[in-house]
């Protein structure tokens, strides 16, 4: 049991005992302590991007905050945006063209420095099958490919940012919808064989999120490069606008559920952890939950539940979503 476990041991709803990002950060005395640093966050416009970027941004590192909407992400971003150290940068996940932009933005004016990559941006509850301009189903292709593709084109100068006092870190982001499910085939990413629904979409895509950050770690670990991945929690926040009114009122009439929500400050707790926490500096490939490693869960398939289960880790399928995603996203693995 870690220094956080009591707290998450009896929740009482958001805004309860459970720890917040800030206060991560300050628990870490990090305060000012990461000027020379650079921090990449994408989604960091509402919900627990927000307050991730909000906590990290206390730290004094540069930070660019991705956002698919600049006019709407400066409004919500106001007090933290700061010129010539928290910058905004365009960036539609669900569009490699946009996603190639973003990162060659993002070298040039960090003069191809990144130290931490948080892949926090994501859709869900898109009610009918829908494609993106690249061809891929919308919850796979915002969620996993964009952040891959972006990963894959930051690779380099996270890598070479690695010292041996502060290791390169990702984050992916992820959430406890992973537990439903295998992931899909290769030849069904895209649901082509029929069978669509949106929770399984996104439950196949925070599976793939979990897979990337496993495999990522296995692969760069002794480069110097670690990844985690993590379920923040339950929070209401604007991810769950497309799954209707009826949904969301139906979660929220549930009290026993209802207690182990989050605010979206404490959500964004567990990401500040694997981001920039002490005790995961040289280490990784592991998932996440309440700002602690995960403990083993019952496999029962349920999307609310806690801990790992039996496809959390699972070495041959990641290998496989690996070298499937670079194809799906057209890089070299050399590259």
């Amino acid at each position: 049991m870690g220094p956080y476990s009591e707290a998450h041991a009896n929740p009482q709803g958001a805004g309860d005992a459970r720890p917040t990002a800030l206060q991560m950060i300050r628990d870490e005395s990090l305060e000012g302590k990461l000027v020379d640093k650079v921090i990449v966050i994408t989604g960091a416009t509402s919900g627990i991007g927000l307050e991730t970027a909000r906590a990290l941004s206390v730290t004094g590192a540069t930070m660019f905050l991705t956002a698919r909407d600049i006019k709407m992400a400066e409004n919500s971003l106001t007090g933290i945006l700061e010129p010539g150290r928290v910058s905004l940068v365009e960036m539609d996940n669900a569009s490699f063209t946009s996603v190639r932009k973003a990162a060659v933005t993002i070298l040039a004016e960090s003069r191809n420095r990144v130290n931490i990559l948080v892949a926090n941006a994501g859709v869900m509850g898109i009610q009918d099958l829908k494609l993106t301009e690249d061809g891929y189903e919308i919850h796979f292709a915002t969620n996993h490919l964009g952040h891959f593709l972006l990963f894959q084109l930051l690779k380099s100068a996270l890598l070479e940012s690695s010292t041996n006092n502060f290791r390169s870190r990702v984050v992916l982001v992820a959430s406890s919808a992973h537990r439903a499910l295998i992931l899909n085939e290769s030849d069904n990413y895209n649901f082509v064989k029929g069978g669509y629904h949106y929770g399984l979409a996104y439950a196949n895509s925070k599976l793939a999120n979990v897979y990337m950050a496993n495999e990522l770690d296995r692969r760069y670990g002794l480069k110097g490069l670690h990844a985690t991945s993590l379920n923040p929690g339950g929070i209401a926040t604007n991810i769950s606008r497309y799954v209707g009114r009826e949904f969301v009122d139906q979660l929220m009439s549930n009290e026993k559920l209802v207690k182990f929500f989050k605010s979206p400050e404490q959500g964004a707790a567990t990401t500040v952890v694997a981001a920039v926490g002490k005790e995961w500096e040289d280490k990784g490939g592991k998932y996440l939950e309440d700002c602690e490693e995960a403990e083993r869960g019952e496999d029962d398939n349920d999307v609310f539940g806690v801990g790992w289960v039996r496809q959390t880790y699972d070495q041959e399928n990641e290998g496989r979503l690996w070298k499937d995603s670079l194809k799906m996203v057209g890089v070299d693995e050399d590259m």
